[in-house]
């Protein structure tokens, strides 16, 4: 594995915590704000983290610090999201595809890497198996769906994620969030604001709106069969915004994929991450 500490001339150092190296990126015409924590053991393949829609990558971090130090884990704010600036043209998943694929060369990452996509995060990571197929060893997708073709979310959910208010106003997301985002935080509202806002960065509301757009009219129900990696569907009984049956779905028509349902909502793998971290570690161990 080569070495990704010592970063490029356009790097610009504002961790996500004292343990990641941030930096920006600029790739086929497009500039990202990536961070890095490097793992211990070069033989473990890394881990790439793609997030859902609205949500700058410092919102994983409690997922990040689950996981075990031997691993080196890769994350991003998509365009406009976080610390990456506004796109100057709107992108779809097909055309951002390779602009990860080209960060992961620049990061020094050639070999196959493991991949984690969560919602909105998911799927891109299942357009990027299928479109690199040689990048990506294993993959998980957590609390995600196939895209505009599965069993939506109730009309009041659906309402509520066109705008990106949950994720600029704390106020909100306590009063929207147990209806939103389900499991625990049914009972316990301030941990959605806490999660959400306790240090995530704002990119400006045209940012949520491209990446709302990027997926627009996509499914992957015409190609899950082409995703030939082991997979690990990991779905939550209480998921508002991608009801359970979807997880369902992905684990039955994706060749090499297995189930693993917890007790919980949409943002588990966050607010629940010391449970749900080992569970895919072991899969991809």
């Amino acid at each position: 594995m080569s070495s990704t500490s010592r970063p490029p001339a356009n790097s610009s150092r504002a961790p996500a915590s004292s343990r990641d190296t941030v930096r920006s990126l600029t790739v086929a015409g497009r500039t990202l704000r990536v961070a890095v924590r490097q793992g211990d053991d070069s033989a473990v393949p890394p881990l790439l983290l793609m997030n859902g829609i609205g949500a700058s990558l410092e919102v994983l971090q409690p997922f990040v610090d689950a996981l075990d130090r031997r691993r080196t884990v890769i994350r991003f704010d998509v365009p406009g999201v976080g610390g990456s600036p506004r796109p100057v043209v709107p992108y779809v998943l097909a055309t951002f595809s390779p602009v990860v694929a080209r960060v992961l060369s620049r990061l020094g990452h050639e070999e196959p890497v493991d991949v984690l996509g969560l919602s909105w995060g998911g799927g891109l990571a299942q357009h990027f198996a299928v479109q690199h197929r040689r990048r990506c060893r294993r993959l998980v997708l957590a609390a995600t769906g196939t895209g505009s073709l599965m069993v939506p979310a109730h009309p009041r959910v659906l309402a509520r994620m066109l705008t990106p208010r949950r994720h600029r106003d704390p106020d909100y997301t306590r009063e929207v969030a147990g209806t939103i985002y389900g499991g625990s935080i049914r009972q316990d509202p301030a941990l959605a604001a806490r999660v959400l806002h306790s240090a995530t960065r704002l990119g400006p509301r045209r940012g949520y709106y491209y990446q709302l757009a990027a997926s627009a009219g996509w499914s992957s129900l015409p190609f899950l069969r082409l995703i030939r990696q082991p997979t690990l569907v990991v779905a939550g009984d209480d998921d508002p915004i991608i009801p359970l049956v979807n997880a369902r779905i992905l684990a039955r028509l994706i060749p090499d994929a297995q189930l693993h349902v917890y007790g919980g909502g949409h943002l588990a793998l966050i607010t629940d991450a010391p449970e749900l971290a080992p569970v895919v570690e072991r899969f991809l161990d």
